[in-house]
């Protein structure tokens, strides 16, 4: 069954490996976000990878060498028993906070922090991480699997708190669920 994997790739070879995906004619997908780079003549806009080092390719984990061949491709991301898939809902995620034309930049993974849920808009439905950077706020969307998340700009006003995972996870009986407190240096200011 095809799956979406990520890819770990040598560094700045995230186009080569996505033409590479592309040309055995499989699915690929390469996050990129617009910035502008400034070199000492000149300023341009420039596209890069939303998780610097990864693509994602949709392929059948059990015929996985020749993706393993391609040049650049380091390895799948797993474990020991095999490659492990994208968590679908996190992929799509990514994919709508691009299609939405909302700024987006790379954003350090957050574990733990406050939940939102966006209400309306181009992101209606979309849940992330609520944080402040420069008096802006930014809904934070992760994969857990890279460990890596993406900022997109929001309004306070389309987003509300989502129940917090302590109050939705079923309750054990000899174990207690308690909510992770955000450390500091996770939310930058």
């Amino acid at each position: 069954m095809e799956l979406w994997y990520a890819l770990r790739v040598r560094s700045n070879f995230e186009k080569v490996v996505q033409s590479a995906l592309r040309n055995h004619g499989l699915d690929e997908f390469l996050p990129l976000y617009e910035t502008v780079s400034r070199w000492s003549d000149r300023t341009k806009r420039v596209d890069w990878p939303l998780f610097p080092g990864y693509v994602f390719g949709r392929f059948d984990a059990a015929n996985r060498l020749p993706v393993l061949m391609m040049p650049g491709v380091v390895r799948i991301l797993g474990s020991s028993a095999g490659p492990i898939p994208v968590d679908h809902e996190e992929l799509q995620a990514v994919r709508r906070s691009i299609e939405s034309g909302l700024p987006l930049m790379p954003w350090p993974y957050l574990a733990v922090g406050d939940r939102v849920v966006v209400e309306d808009g181009a992101l209606a439905g979309l849940e992330g991480v609520l944080v402040r950077l420069k008096n802006r706020l930014r809904i934070v969307v992760s994969v857990n699997l890279l460990q890596r998340s993406v900022a997109a700009e929001i309004n306070r006003s389309r987003v509300r708190p989502v129940t917090p995972l302590a109050a939705r996870a079923p309750q054990c009986r000899n174990h207690k669920a308690t909510a992770a407190q955000p450390a500091n240096s996770l939310n930058p200011r």
